[in-house]
């Protein structure tokens, strides 16, 4: 494991600091902030919590932080399904039923979908009727937008999403919330046959939209949606900090139609 000076000055340029800068927020000595980033100096428990703090460091990357310092992890990582959780999992069933009859779900930081709400299985099985074929793996919301066998075919503005997509992932490791799985996924992704050459060389601080489209298409039928993604405020447990809720809206009344028609179909 390395050592923790070079960790918190990857965090420190990762956000952009200079060490004045950092030690002003972190009311610590530029000196004494420099002999911890050389290793000249080791900082106290205390002071890696402060730093992270002010360095807005994800909970997981706050315990790697620890450990290199020689301290014991500080925050908990629970099982979603753990007895502990579980009134923010009824919370988060109670979000998902609320976005009916317009698809929700959640998913971790590996882009994993951990859970949907009746809607969004409803819309993507409606998508994938009459094809066997699934994108390969766990749900996950990356495979399902690049692989051939998922919805691409069905997104009538795919590119569009798929470089905000790349975007997203992108803006993710470099902010550090992304594990090694979710980076290998994405790799694995733009390998995809039909996945352009230049979304490997998309340019993460280019400005975007802040919000884009997601227009489907399936026989007559049209569904042109925006999302929104929440996180879960203060969480102390590394798997709720790394949860992400996103909910997709209509953007005109074909789709609320459309929607409503799927939800009458089902019987719900």
């Amino acid at each position: 494991m390395p050592d923790v000076g070079p960790l918190l000055k990857h965090w420190r340029g990762a956000r952009r600091l200079s060490q004045l800068a950092l030690a002003a927020e972190a009311a610590v000595s530029v000196r004494h902030l420099s002999f911890v980033e050389t290793g000249r100096a080791n900082p106290s428990r205390a002071m890696v919590l402060k730093l992270a703090e002010v360095l807005d460091v994800p909970l997981r990357e706050r315990n790697t932080l620890l450990l290199s310092a020689g301290f014991s992890p500080e925050y908990p990582e629970s099982a979603l399904d753990a007895p502990s959780l579980a009134a923010v999992r009824e919370a988060l069933e109670t979000i998902l039923a609320q976005q009916e009859p317009f698809p929700a779900l959640v998913m971790d930081r590996s882009w994993d979908i951990r859970h949907t709400n009746a809607a969004a299985r409803r819309f993507f099985a409606f998508l994938q009727d009459g094809r066997p074929e699934k994108p390969p793996g766990p749900a996950n919301v990356l495979r399902r937008m690049f692989h051939p066998d998922g919805v691409r075919r069905h997104v009538t503005n795919w590119l569009e999403v798929a470089e905000a997509l790349v975007r997203r992932a992108r803006r993710e490791a470099i902010g550090g919330t992304a594990d090694e799985r979710a980076r290998r996924i994405l790799d694995e992704v733009l390998d995809y046959p039909g996945v352009p050459s230049h979304l490997r060389v998309v340019d993460v601080t280019a400005p975007v939209l802040p919000i884009v489209p997601i227009r489907y298409e399936r026989g007559d039928r049209r569904f042109d949606y925006f999302s929104t993604v929440t996180t879960l405020g203060t969480p102390q447990d590394v798997t709720l900090q790394e949860l992400r809720i996103e909910c997709f809206f209509p953007m005109n009344d074909e789709t609320r139609e459309h929607a409503r028609e799927l939800a009458e179909r089902s019987g719900t």
